[in-house]
């Protein structure tokens, strides 16, 4: 019954996406942003399943799980603080050069900004490489929901069958109908997990007796599980993770979404309902993750969202319930996906010897080859990925949250220089890569030399010096 629930949802999911392909005006600004006519209602909803990925439900929920509570002081709590503010700055100020200068990419727009081919090359290999594992969560977490769906370990379908899965309906609508069709079946999607989440954590709860009752017994029996932590360690890793949510104003498709905008005001809505829809989707996944340990002890084989969600509802519930975690996985992968296809197309194809040359029609064919090239790579990772959802992500995010400096000196500050931008971009890269080379011989949580500090927060203020450094002494380029 859970499987014929979950396939009939990915049916709909099909037809919604196909049916956008109908209104599709057959040019790339089409496909790519819908033709800048994205309204508020779809635009906030959107945006925030574009943001809620598989880290946010089955990633946050397992790191719950493994730590408490304090896994919303993490992320949840800043995530609803800070995004807002870069929609308001960021996202208004991108979508009107944008609109004025026909960008479809983040690359364009820098590249423009600096003069500099190097730099927007440079630029598109970091965030393509970054996006792998930000991907990877996804398809990652649709194998390990649909194993344990279905009976688990030993007895479930291989999760490779759900990561197929996952990949094959999405690249179907993404590649069919485009931006249109990613924003109505987002706007679908985050309808779904917002209601079957909170179905979920009512129908869970209540077989603990409540919530004051639940929390009350991991008070008693896990002290640590239900403290936001007061040592040291603690409170340093806290203020770490507060610069994690500076991610957002780096990700190429929150980008494609901004520009998709019918108008500047499109945006009031989503910078005015966020931060509750935030709170909505966070605070039931971290306390269903943390008073899982109460049903299931460790260790955990599987996610433990969907472990709670099959033992404690019936079929057609669960089935129901699945559904809305496959929504939040998939609301994010698409949009993923449209702005690498979208990138590819503008900043590599028609940049280097197609301007002006390629067809309306091949921009989009070859928008398609890219992803399902770049979905098949991902596909293949997830076959031999080890680390957890939130680990993945965590690391996906920092990255892009150490472009942030960056992107908003290309936005706002005249005096940024091409060598500046460059050096930013560069210390992001070496950092990044030697502190996940060093996480690999860590078990357990990381930190910068186990002092607590995330290398988000290394990462971010280096970045920030080199760009400043590196465009002292030089004429910068002025903004158009």
């Amino acid at each position: 019954m859970v499987l014929l629930v979950l396939s009939a949802y990915l049916l709909v999911v099909l037809g919604v996406g196909l049916f956008g392909h109908r209104l599709f005006r057959g040019t790339g600004e089409d496909y790519f942003l819908a033709s800048r006519s994205i309204g508020p209602v779809v635009l906030l909803m959107t945006l925030l399943g574009t943001n809620m990925t598989a880290f946010t439900l089955l990633g946050a929920s397992g790191e719950a799980y493994r730590r408490g509570v304090i896994v919303f002081a993490l992320m949840g709590s800043s995530t609803a603080i800070i995004v807002p503010f870069l929609f308001y700055y960021l996202g208004i100020r991108s979508w009107k050069l944008g609109k004025r200068h026909g960008y479809v990419t983040q690359v364009q727009l820098v590249r423009d900004r600096f003069g500099s081919d190097g730099l927007g090359a440079l630029l598109f290999v970091v965030a393509v490489a970054l996006m792998l594992p930000y991907l990877l969560i996804g398809v990652k977490g649709g194998g390990d929901a649909l194993n344990v769906l279905t009976g688990g370990l030993g007895a479930g379908l291989p999760p490779w069958v759900g990561s197929l899965a996952v990949c094959a309906v999405t690249y179907v609508y993404v590649s069919y109908g485009g931006m249109r069709s990613t924003a109505w079946v987002n706007a679908l999607q985050t309808t779904v997990f917002l209601l079957f989440g909170i179905a979920a954590y009512a129908a869970v709860v209540s077989q603990f007796g409540g919530i004051g009752a639940a929390m009350g017994r991991l008070r008693a029996e896990y002290a640590e599980m239900a403290s936001f932590g007061t040592d040291r360690f603690a409170f340093l890793q806290m203020g770490s993770f507060l610069l994690l949510p500076l991610c957002t104003g780096a990700f190429p498709h929150l980008y494609s979404h901004w520009l998709s905008a019918r108008s500047a005001r499109s945006f009031r809505l989503a910078i005015v309902a966020y931060p509750v829809l935030v709170a909505a989707i966070w605070f039931p996944s971290v306390t269903l993750g943390a008073i899982g340990r109460l049903q299931f002890a460790p260790p955990l084989d599987g996610p433990i969202l969907v472990k709670l969600i099959v033992a404690n509802t019936g079929e057609i519930l669960a089935g129901c319930l699945a559904a809305g975690v496959f929504a939040a996985i998939m609301s994010s992968l698409d949009s993923q996906i449209l702005a690498l296809g979208a990138m590819f197309t503008q900043d590599i194809v028609r940049h280097y010897g197609f301007d002006g040359k390629l067809r309306e029609e091949r921009q989009v064919w070859f928008g398609r080859v890219f992803v399902l090239a770049f979905l098949g790579l991902a596909f293949l990772c997830s076959l031999v990925a080890s680390q957890s959802i939130f680990a993945l992500g965590t690391w996906a995010l920092t990255g892009f949250a150490g472009l942030l400096p960056m992107l908003a000196a290309t936005l706002f500050w005249p005096r940024a220089t091409a060598r500046g931008a460059a050096a930013s971009i560069m210390t992001v890269v070496v950092l990044w890569a030697g502190l996940f080379w060093d996480s690999l011989s860590v078990e357990g949580a990381y930190s910068v030399a186990g002092t607590g500090l995330m290398p988000v927060a290394l990462i971010v203020p280096a970045a920030t010096l080199a760009l400043v450094l590196g465009s002292l002494g030089r004429q910068a380029r002025s903004q158009r």
